[in-house]
């Protein structure tokens, strides 16, 4: 889901809570050490996401949040804070000469050297929460059929 977030409009915060879950807790904040990246600088993106970032800025940010159910990737076009949710089932990273995020025939490829050692260890929190949700969730329980 790529949606405009300027506002903060219900519809749309409902519909985030709903695909990737609700902001984690101040505790859990303190337990993963923190839920937010730096901020980062996109090297690439698909024509969609593309088309969102500000024609103006030489160089361009984002950031990305930590839900309980996958991330949301948050980035600017001048005035307009756009948000890309993902939920862990459909997100997909690639380690590459940049640090990728894939969902949905989207990407956005960021800057592998700008705050290389942060930056690794929030990927690999990423890679490791995913992991644990998708195990949670898709792993064969005494009712999966088999």
């Amino acid at each position: 889901m790529l949606a405009d977030y300027s506002r903060r409009p219900l519809k749309i915060t409902r519909a985030i809570n709903e695909l990737v879950g609700k902001p984690f807790s101040l505790r859990e904040r303190l337990v993963y050490r923190g839920i937010g990246s730096h901020r980062m600088k996109i090297e690439m993106s698909s024509k969609e996401i593309f088309q969102k970032l500000s024609k103006f800025e030489v160089v361009k940010f984002g950031s990305v949040e930590l839900r309980p159910k996958g991330i949301i990737v948050h980035f600017k076009d001048n005035l307009t804070h756009w948000v890309w949710v993902i939920p862990y089932y459909k997100l997909v990273i690639y380690n590459t000469d940049y640090d990728s995020i894939h969902a949905n025939g989207n990407f956005i490829n960021f800057n592998k050297k700008h705050l290389k050692k942060t930056n690794l260890k929030f990927f690999k929190k990423i890679i490791g929460l995913k992991n644990a949700y998708m195990q949670l969730n898709y792993s064969g329980g005494p009712n999966d059929g088999h």
